[in-house]
This record gives structure tokens, C-alpha cells and sequence, in this order.
């Protein structure tokens, strides 16, 4: 049987998001869920379902505020450390660093998200291209910036993806290493994979496998109830409470965050060549295993 070593840390992660380091001083207990993601693959759709597992089906959870990106930078370690110390709750906390830049512990469960590299640039883009000025302020202005300021994008959303794609991951951060390093843990114990598209396409199905993998027992009178509260439209109804500020860095506020949650916008766009090229970039960079499941959900 194969043998799976625990990873270790072996770098820092900065730049115009991330601060790794609070990692460093991040003091686990026995039950925390850690949910992470490259980004724009469904991440505020399963902190919404671990958030419904964990307290049953209630209504007007403020998500966002129990379940903070613990590697963004902003606000600071020293804000965002004692904030979650508090929490009384069973905490899920949300990354999106690749695994040899954070703190792996055997204590905690990991949910890792994927989605077709395509449908993640779509949604990266309404994200970026809403943003506005208080967001370029607090990640370019606010003091502890490494490296280069994020930048408005520009309006073609083909060169847009041309971009990503050429500079692995402008103007973010990259994207290969971060599928890979996850799915080389897919048989840990306390590993679970998921897909956007597989959610899509059963999420009943899906939440159930989740609470399964986070020992929690579902409630049958409140399923129901989970089930309605993890469905896209309720999200869009209540989406100030799931997005941080309350959407107040997007022009549209909440609702621009929550966009589409659809597939397959760059279908009419893309060329022959420009998904030619992705698809062989996502073997050469991940292998055709972890490629066919990043783009399919199948493994």
C-alpha cells in the first residue's frame, strides 16, 4: 500500500493577498475544517454547506465572519489570531495557499475544491473586473504589500484568460502548484477532494459525502432546510452574509461576489486553439489523472 507522508511547510507565501505566515502561528484544535481552493471554484459554496452541517440548517448564518480566509492579509494576524481563538464553535477556515505554504495538521479535515480552469477564470474575472476602488486600496495601500500591486484588468476577457494562462495565474497567484499539491494528498484520511461540477450536478449527494467525511450526522428533520439554504438562489437572497464586508468591494456589493455559478461561459469565446492549449498545458503540468478530474470531476 502506498505510504503518504504529512506534508511540511517549506516556504512563505506573500504578495498583494497573501501573508502565509499567520499559519505559523495558527494553534489547531481536534476538529477544525480547513476548506481550501485555488479560488473562484465554489469556495463560498461549501463554506455555506460545512456551515449548514455544523449548525443544522439555521438560517441567516453570518458566514462570512465565522469562516475568515486566514491567509489574506488583511486585516492582520494580530486581529484575525484572537478573533478565531474566540470562537467557540467547531471552526472552518478558508485558504487558498498550495499545501507546502501553510501548516498541515493531523488534526483537522481538509476540503479541497476544484474546477475547470476555464470556468474559474470567468468567475476571476467578474470578481476583478467589479472590484472597486476600496478594494485596490486595502490590497495595494494597506501597509505589509509584497511584491507588485494588483492592477484594474483589462476589458477583453479572452486576453484576460490568454494572460492567466501565459503567466500562470496573473494577476493572482499560480495555479498549477496549487492543484497539484492538493491532489497529491487525495488519499489522506483527512483529505476530501470535491468538484464545482460534481456539486452541480448532486448536491445532495455531495453534502452528504462532506458531513460523512466531518463525522457529522445530518439531522433529517432539518434536511430539508440544508438543502434549501446551500441552493444557489438562497445565497443570492442572503449573500451579504456570506461575503466578506458585505460585498462592500464590488460595485454591485454581494451580489456581483455570488455572480453566476454556471459553467461553460467560455465556450463561444474561447478558440479551438486557446482550449488546445489548455487542456495540453493541464496534462504537462498536472499529469492526466489530476487533469481529467480538474476538468471533469471524474477521478
Amino acid at each position: 500500500m502506498e505510504t503518504i507522508s504529512l506534508p511540511r511547510k517549506t516556504r512563505e507565501f506573500h504578495n498583494h493577498h497573501f501573508d502565509s505566515t499567520i499559519w505559523n502561528d495558527f494553534d489547531f484544535r481536534e476538529d477544525d475544517i480547513i476548506i481550501a481552493t485555488y479560488a473562484k471554484s465554489g469556495t463560498t459554496w461549501v463554506q455555506q454547506i460545512v456551515s449548514q452541517l455544523i449548525f443544522n440548517g439555521a438560517e441567516d448564518l453570518e458566514v462570512a465572519e465565522m469562516s475568515p480566509w486566514l491567509d489574506l492579509r488583511i486585516p492582520p494576524k494580530e486581529v484575525r489570531l484572537p478573533a478565531l481563538q474566540q470562537q467557540q464553535h467547531r471552526r472552518f477556515i478558508k485558504t487558498h495557499l498550495p499545501v507546502d505554504a501553510l501548516v498541515f495538521s493531523p488534526k483537522a479535515k481538509y476540503i479541497y475544491i476544484g474546477r475547470d480552469g476555464r470556468d474559474v477564470v470567468w468567475s476571476m474575472y467578474n470578481h476583478h473586473a467589479n472590484a472597486n476602488d476600496l478594494w485596490y486600496q486595502a490590497l495595494n495601500d494597506t501597509p505589509g504589500r509584497v511584491g507588485p500591486p494588483i492592477e484594474r484588468p483589462t476589458e477583453d476577457i479572452v486576453q484576460y484568460f490568454r494572460d492567466w494562462l501565459n503567466k500562470d495565474g496573473y494577476p493572482f497567484w499560480p495555479f498549477w502548484e496549487n492543484i497539484k499539491s492538493w491532489w497529491s494528498l487525495r488519499r489522506l484520511p483527512n483529505v476530501h477532494l470535491i468538484h464545482f461540477a460534481k456539486l452541480k450536478e448532486d448536491m445532495p449527494g455531495e453534502i452528504k459525502k462532506i458531513a460523512d467525511f466531518l463525522d457529522i450526522d445530518i439531522d433529517p428533520a432539518k434536511w430539508d432546510a440544508i438543502l434549501e439554504h446551500c441552493s444557489f438562489d438562497y445565497m443570492k437572497k442572503n449573500s451579504i452574509k456570506s461575503v466578506p464586508l458585505g460585498g462592500a468591494f464590488w460595485d454591485g456589493g454581494s451580489d456581483t461576489f455570488i455572480n453566476k455559478a454556471t459553467n461553460g461561459r467560455w465556450k463561444d469565446l474561447l478558440t479551438k486553439e486557446d482550449n488546445e492549449r489548455y487542456e495540453k498545458m493541464c496534462v504537462e503540468n498536472l499529469g492526466e489523472d489530476c487533469a481529467r478530474w480538474l476538468n471533469t470531476g471524474e477521478i
